[in-house]
């Protein structure tokens, strides 16, 4: 079934020349926008939407609590396929599903097509997943450092061994991958990589619309995102970058031609964003603007979730800290009840400091909207040495490569 959007796109800037931006003009009009259901393999995702893993954030527990305001597919933490293999149970956890979770959707990190091979034989043939995505997007410094994340692709024909490797032993298990536009403006790899990871049958592929320098930093490019769409017409193309609204998901299909989108930061501490991408994309104008009370209760039913996780209240509810600001962003929260909710240790203290809130307080507007947390500046891209001397690894970078198989977790 097709779905038809009915959205007002919102104001966005015009690209300025400087590779950082890429908007459509400024528009008030009523758009149409029919959009197919999301197809990766044999999998249909209703509502085009994927959640982005991140790392410490898109736990069983989060999924869930997104899950229950909207459609889409939800990916989990990014699994080191090393600590996979060797069954570190906190890499176990993170690949862990609710029974009713379907599809099961796993983010799998390596530098090595051997330890890929074996992390993703061991993922279908024990059915731990229905979905294996690739991480090639990862701007975090000790996973670049080591070859991996961002920094893989600029290495082509690893990047082509690993891809080949997943998809190889995946069988009827659809594969896909997630990128950045490359290294920086110097090094751009998306194009390229696509084409590969294309003709290697990949079953979607997702671009963030940042170098690994910009980090998180200026504006996502859409015009990169348009291009590669452009270019890949076999599998779906799904942009990611700066979607803060369901308005700014309807702005980014419109400009690329995208056939979905990726959305991560923007649904921190809004799960509820979940629902107005699944209205929006079944042409309701409907959205969620909670009030406080609604935001204290999400934010519970959050630590709640986290403790059935985890099965350990106490760090249930060091993980709940972070959230904090994000779920109370724009909101007349003042700061020493801020700073009592990031020392909590059980659940009933996050409880009673929760009903010290004024639940009447409505939804702030445009201030509780927007980019979460500090995006920082540009960063110095932490590579291995001489790295971008060639896209063909050196003797030093393969041995290295064997080894940098570390137990990270991350997106």
């Amino acid at each position: 079934m097709t779905t038809t959007v009915t959205s007002s796109v919102r104001e966005q800037r015009i690209a300025t020349g400087t590779g950082d931006q890429g908007r459509p003009h400024h528009t008030t009009e009523k758009t149409t926008l029919t959009l197919p259901p999301l197809q990766i393999g044999p999998l249909t995702i209703p509502v085009p939407v994927v959640l982005a893993p991140m790392a410490g954030i898109t736990n069983t527990a989060f999924r869930r609590l997104c899950r229950e305001y909207g459609g889409g597919l939800y990916v989990n933490e990014m699994v080191t396929a090393r600590a996979l293999v060797e069954r570190k149970p906190e890499s176990m956890r993170i690949i862990s599903h609710d029974p009713d979770e379907v599809p099961r959707s796993v983010q799998l990190y390596s530098v090595d097509p051997v330890t890929t091979r074996a992390a993703v034989r061991m993922l279908v043939e024990e059915d731990h997943t229905d979905h294996i995505d690739l991480n090639f997007g990862c701007p975090v410094p000790k996973v670049t450092r080591n070859g991996g994340g961002s920094a893989l692709p600029w290495k082509i024909d690893l990047f082509t061994s690993i891809v080949k490797g997943a998809v190889d032993e995946a069988g009827d298990i659809p594969v896909t991958i997630k990128m950045r536009r490359g290294i920086d403006e110097e090094h751009l790899t998306a194009l390229e990589a696509a084409r590969r990871a294309v003709d290697l049958g990949v079953s979607a592929i997702a671009l963030h619309g940042r170098t690994m320098r910009q980090h998180y930093s200026g504006q996502a490019n859409w015009d990169s995102i348009a291009e590669l769409k452009a270019a890949v017409s076999e599998v779906p193309v799904l942009g990611n970058g700066d979607i803060w609204s369901a308005e700014d998901a309807i702005a980014m299909v419109e400009y690329t031609g995208v056939d979905g989108v990726v959305v991560g930061r923007g649904c921190q501490g809004r799960p509820w964003l979940f629902g107005d991408l699944q209205n929006a994309f079944t042409g309701s104008e409907e959205r969620f603007r909670p009030g406080l009370g609604t935001v204290a209760d999400a934010l519970y039913r959050h630590g709640e979730l986290l403790v059935d996780t985890y099965a350990d209240e106490l760090k249930a509810m060091r993980d709940i800290r972070k959230h904090v600001s994000w779920y109370f962003k724009g909101y007349p929260v003042g700061g020493e009840i801020r700073r009592s909710m990031v020392t909590v240790e059980t659940l009933d203290q996050l409880r009673e400091l929760l009903d010290t809130l004024d639940r009447s307080i409505p939804y702030p507007g445009a201030d509780a909207e927007g980019p979460r947390g500090r995006a920082g500046g540009p960063k110095k891209p932490h590579l291995p040495d001489g790295w971008l001397d060639s896209q063909e690894l050196n003797t030093e970078q393969q041995a290295m490569i064997h080894a940098a198989e570390l137990d990270i977790s991350g997106g």
